[in-house]
């Protein structure tokens, strides 16, 4: 039987293509990953921020025991991504980046150095260890990251 991990997976519309991945290769581990984000499959034609935070995004980040944020190059500038790892923080939700598959070291997103309890590479085992609490930070090759961004906790 698979081990189910509800989660929220932040990342930009342009790298929907890897949640499916990601999805993948942990179940190839034996866990099956239940997903709230917002993605191309469960899209909406909502246009007011404070309505889409509060109402759609909100409620999904809430109900997650975990939230991933999903690294590429373009989520550093996503004020979206930064909002969501925001709010998990003020949710005390664990929070976990993950870098893209094949990614190579890229900035990550301001909310995400702040916050993280881990980043790990594409390896499934890290990442299940990371979502199941083990805290660290890799480069996306999976080695330690050089210097460790101190974990702040919010207030």
């Amino acid at each position: 039987m698979a081990d189910i991990k509800n989660v929220f997976i932040s990342h930009i519309h342009e790298d929907d293509a890897g949640l499916g991945k990601l999805k993948d290769l942990l179940a190839s581990k034996g866990v099956e990953i239940r997903d709230s984000s917002i993605h191309k499959g469960k899209f909406n034609n909502a246009t007011n921020p404070d309505y889409i935070k509060s109402e759609l995004l909100a409620p999904q980040i809430q109900w997650a025991g975990t939230f991933i944020c999903y690294i590429s190059p373009e989520t550093k500038q996503s004020d979206w991504v930064n909002w969501e790892i925001e709010y998990a923080a003020k949710q005390g939700k664990r929070i976990v980046g993950v870098w893209k598959y094949g990614e190579a070291l890229c900035e990550v997103p301001e909310a995400l150095k702040e916050y993280a309890d881990a980043v790990v590479g594409w390896n499934g085992d890290a990442i299940i260890d990371a979502i199941n609490g083990q805290d660290g930070w890799q480069n996306p090759d999976g080695s330690d990251f050089d210097v460790v961004p101190l974990k702040r906790h919010p207030c």
